[in-house]
């Protein structure tokens, strides 16, 4: 009798991919998520909708609740948000995702959506890009229902929403989605129109590239090894491509030239002591010496995930601030 398949591939226990090609997820309820908890916040209610019947995908939408529901309150703008995970893992049901949107809500006083996407190994890049254009789709389709009295979602009807604000927000590979729909949706994002998404918020976007870079070569922190990234590389890009894939790296020799992309304006944030972190040096040098408009925010010390691990920490109220200052600064 043959031998029985055997596990070659292990993300953290949460993904299993066997010999035979087989792949185990564990179950949500099953995942081990050590002291992170989902912090309870009354100031914020949330629901989940189906945003893709065919694919069976869904996002979940945050509001604030408002105390005075007959006051006429100023209409919420929007904050897409992406989680990480590195195109293989995730969810926007794991507890520190959900607790960054209800932060996201609560502090920007705005109506947050959060999409899952397809995952890979099983489904490989461009799978997950393809989802988040669909999303922007529904939230476009939702916009247009809104302004012509149409069947739209009950949180969006009657005026509350300001689809003239979007902002787009994503964590490591939602990062990497975020820069995606800069590109694509370009300046002003006319094609997603009535939606005018005002500017994109990377924070530690996961990109790649054939030749490591020093942070990653002289990794400070255990939850994010050159080991782990380069499995999520091979798990997520396409049969045969490499880190320089336009998909990975955004200046890789077959990538857009982004000389003559207009985009809005873009914030990077990233922790002194992550991996990833001269990949977003790089990214933000190099947009700025093309004259896009592009922030740089580092915060010392901090290690891959600071973000969303524990959205309530000391440092983690700085990285909110300023992702405050740069909606309000852009909202007009």
């Amino acid at each position: 009798m043959g031998s029985q398949p055997h596990v070659v591939d292990d993300l953290g226990g949460i993904l299993h991919i066997f010999s035979d090609g087989s792949i185990w997820r564990r179950p949500f309820k099953d995942i081990n998520f050590g002291p992170i908890r989902f912090i309870d916040d009354s100031s914020v209610i949330f629901k989940d909708i189906t945003y893709d019947q065919n694919l069976n995908l869904s996002l979940r939408l945050y509001k604030p609740r408002l105390t005075n529901p007959t006051s006429s309150a100023a209409k919420l703008p929007v904050v897409l948000y992406f989680h990480g995970g590195g195109f293989c893992v995730g969810s926007r049901v794991w507890p520190h995702y959900r607790n960054v949107c209800v932060r996201l809500a609560a502090e920007l006083k705005a109506l947050v959506v959060s999409p899952d996407h397809r995952l890979a190994p099983e489904h490989k890049l461009p799978a997950a890009l393809d989802d988040a254009a669909c999303v922007v789709d529904w939230l476009q389709g939702e916009a247009l229902m809104s302004e012509s009295g149409g069947d739209c979602d009950a949180w969006i009807r009657g005026g509350v929403v300001d689809f003239d604000r979007v902002f787009i927000v994503g964590d490591s590979s939602g990062g990497t989605i975020a820069h995606h729909l800069a590109v694509s949706l370009g300046g002003g994002s006319v094609k997603a129109a009535p939606l005018r998404v005002r500017g994109y918020v990377l924070v530690a976007p996961f990109f790649g590239g054939v030749e490591w870079t020093k942070s990653e070569q002289e990794p400070h922190e255990p939850r994010l090894t050159l080991d782990v990234v380069e499995r999520l590389w091979r798990l997520s890009l396409p049969e045969g491509a490499t880190r320089d894939h336009p998909l990975a790296n955004p200046f890789g020799p077959n990538s857009p030239r982004l000389e003559t992309v207009d985009l809005d304006p873009i914030l990077v944030i990233v922790g002194g002591d992550e991996m990833l972190k001269d990949r977003s040096v790089m990214y933000w040098s190099k947009l700025k010496e093309l004259g896009k408009k592009i922030e740089y925010a580092e915060f010392d010390g901090e290690q891959h995930g600071f973000f969303s691990i524990n959205p309530y920490s000391d440092v983690a109220n700085e990285a909110f601030h300023v992702v405050k200052r740069f909606v309000n600064e852009n909202s007009n």
